[in-house]
Parts: C-alpha cells; structure tokens; sequence
C-alpha cells in the first residue's frame, strides 16, 4: 500500500498551519513550523496568488493530510457523505472523525493519527470485545475501544495517556479499565479544526 515517506513537519509548512501531526513534538520548541512557517522549498517564501480553484485543493490536501488518507480514500469517503442525509462538508467531517484511528487519537490513547494506525495494525486494540486491525472501521455510539491486558504497559500509549490534554464530550475514557466509550456521534461543533468544508464540497463538485 502506498504511503507518505517524506518529512512529517513538510506537510505542515505546506499547509501553513500546524496539522499536529507528531505528537508532542507540534507543542515543543522543536517544532519546524514554528521555526519555518513558509512551505518548503526553494520558493517557499514567495507568496503566489491563489485562484478559486486552489483554495479549493489547499483545504482538501489540509483535510486528508491531517487524517493521513489517500487520495482514492478521501474521494471514497466523500462519496459516501454525499450519500448521507444532512449536509455533505459536515457529513464528511463525522465520517472523518468516527475512523478508529481518529477516535484512539481523540481519546489519548495515541499521540498522533499515525500512532494509533500503527497500534491498531499490530492488535493492540479490540473493539466490543472482538480483535480490530482495521483502521478506518468506522465507530458508532456505543462501542466500547479497549487495550488489550498485554498492551496496557506498552511505553508509546502509557506516553500518550500521561500527554492527553483533552477529550472531546462525545467520548468517555474510562482510565482504570484503559478503555473508551463512544456516547454519540461526533458532530461539527465538537470537531475544533480550522476547516472550511463547503470549499472540499466545492472542489469535488466541479
């Protein structure tokens, strides 16, 4: 399967906002968006005019980026929110975050997107009490995600634990069992992202 190999902090600079997409690292000095906030390259620090049509695509790389998915992915994903009743930008945005990986991420369990496909992948997780590797399994209200008995002491999600700065109300972790309970679906005021999803509908509807 395809995947992105290239610097992490480029993906930030390129965007022009911090997409937190390593952890703890995104809130300490060493930061390189802090350091750079201009895209990389030797070009970087021009600022070219966008057209309608690139502000469109900058807001769609933002978005599928920020939940690490691939271009066949994300167009697959708004497919499906186009299909589901309601508008189609904020349909998008709670398929987004009700992925396995996301809601781990939400939950504290992992300190990046990236951490938690990698956990889910390697079986750290069950869901409902049944094992779960697939990280795009979407999550509904009243599945319960837990820490396998023999991942509990592991180092990168005791780490992630003792980071976690806040859980969003759609979600109730329960730290004794290392576990989290999904109470209702995610809706787009609890989703706190800079995000303007009618210019991704835009962009697909072209």
């Amino acid at each position: 399967m395809a995947r992105y190999t290239n610097s992490i902090c480029r993906i930030c600079r390129r965007e022009g906002e911090k997409l937190f997409l390593k952890g703890n690292r995104c809130f300490s000095e060493k930061c390189a968006f802090d350091r750079r906030s201009y895209p990389p390259g030797q070009h970087g620090q021009r600022k070219p005019r966008l057209s309608n049509y690139g502000i469109q695509l900058r807001e769609k790389q933002k978005v599928k980026r920020t939940y690490g998915l691939l271009e066949k992915q994300f167009k697959n994903l708004f497919k499906k929110a186009v299909r589901m009743k309601g508008v189609t930008g904020e349909n998008l945005m709670m398929l987004l975050e009700s992925r396995l990986d996301s809601v781990l991420y939400r939950s504290g369990f992992a300190i990046s997107r990236n951490q938690a496909r990698q956990l889910i992948n390697h079986g750290h997780f069950s869901l409902n009490g049944k094992k779960v590797d697939i990280a795009s399994h979407q999550i509904k209200p009243g599945d319960v995600i837990s820490v396998k008995e023999r991942s509990k002491n592991l180092v990168p999600i005791q780490a992630a634990i003792e980071s976690v700065r806040e859980v969003p109300e759609w979600l109730k972790v329960d730290s004794a069992k290392v576990s989290v309970e999904v109470l209702t679906a995610p809706t787009r005021d609890t989703i706190k992202m800079t995000v303007q999803e009618q210019l991704i509908v835009e962009f697909f509807s072209r």
